[in-house]
């Protein structure tokens, strides 16, 4: 991976965690590569990390400011320009997943080259992706996908990912997001993709291959969100996974920053996405449940688990409170 850590986690003035994905996701999943949190404001979203400004950062030893936040739009404003300025005149590369290339900025460019420092725009794909062929391919693939966007479909494929692992299984994650590709430094943001070439670039993710392989594939989007559906599908078709896990979090009864538009019940999100995948995938099934209850008790999320559990007749697991062992077992048995 090009992007070099220790990382220094910027997480602006943000105070929601939604949108924070990046930082909260590098961190709890490659922990030893963060070194510190760059906050513009005490009240501002506290990760536990070690408070820092860019020169304490880079006198301890960090070599990469990280875009920690993505809000809504993926563009930053004058405040972040003058923030990334700091940064590179610290001497500190920058990587960023929002839609905004730092590259194409030229007062950054120009700061970024008097500094001799590199700027990473994680959401920038590969430039040949093919247009996808929809034909069957050798090895098993299996798909996360959710009710929502930031509902738990990257914790649950690395969860899944890491079990399969433990048990000695040959697998690979496929990062499709910013955040996935910091952890595991390979893929590439699929929702940057040109929407003729989504599909492609599922294929190219996670190609054909030998019969007992493994490909997790992180999920984006959501087939029931008004404005990012369409890359939930395309990568649905691209990637034609055997298996969907279905992925919601607690409490979540609409689609976030969208009033009015209800998350759908489990069972007609699994109808829904079983029906869509089969244009690819025409035995796909759904494996089971991930839930996030990160605003439960742990008494109260064991109680959810199982009552869903119940309920649909499938694994339920939470990735961060259980791990992903109950639905490995139903994909490693399902063959």
């Amino acid at each position: 991976m090009s992007v070099e850590p220790p990382f220094l986690l910027c997480l602006g003035d943000s105070k929601d965690r939604r949108l924070a994905k990046t930082a909260r996701g590098v961190l709890d999943w490659a922990p030893e590569r963060c070194l510190g949190q760059l906050r513009w404001t005490a009240d501002a979203l506290d990760l536990g990390l070690p408070d820092m400004s860019v020169e304490q950062a880079v006198a301890a030893g960090a070599r990469t400011l990280v875009v920690g936040v993505a809000p809504i739009g993926g563009r930053f404003g004058e405040d972040w320009r003058a923030q990334l300025l700091a940064a590179l005149d610290a001497g500190l590369d920058i990587a960023s997943g929002l839609h905004q290339r730092l590259n194409a900025d030229p007062v950054l460019s120009a700061k970024a080259r008097e500094r001799g420092c590199r700027m990473h725009d994680l959401r920038e794909p590969p430039a040949d992706l093919p247009i996808a062929k929809g034909v069957a391919r050798s090895g098993r693939r299996v798909l996360t996908v959710g009710t929502d966007c930031a509902v738990g479909k990257k914790y649950t494929a690395l969860a899944i990912w890491r079990e399969l692992r433990a048990r000695g299984a040959d697998a690979d994650f496929c990062a499709t997001g910013q955040t996935g590709v910091l952890i595991s430094g390979r893929g590439f943001a699929v929702d940057a993709v040109i929407s003729d070439f989504i599909a492609g670039a599922g294929e190219v993710l996670a190609p054909a291959a030998a019969a007992d392989h493994w490909d997790v594939v992180e999920g984006q989007g959501s087939l029931f969100h008004p404005a990012y559906a369409g890359v939930t599908l395309g990568l649905l078709h691209g990637a034609q996974p055997e298996a969907i896990v279905l992925c919601h979090e607690i409490g979540r009864d609409e689609i976030s920053f969208y009033p009015g538009f209800k998350t759908p019940s489990y069972a007609e999100a699994i109808a829904r996405y079983v029906e869509a995948g089969r244009l690819t995938s025409p035995a796909l099934y759904c494996a089971g449940v991930s839930l996030n209850t990160v605003d439960l008790t742990p008494d109260a999320a064991a109680r959810e688990i199982d009552r869903v559990q119940r309920m649909l007749d499938l694994p339920v697991i939470d990735p961060i409170r259980t791990g992903a062992a109950a639905i490995v077992d139903r994909l490693l048995g399902a063959k």
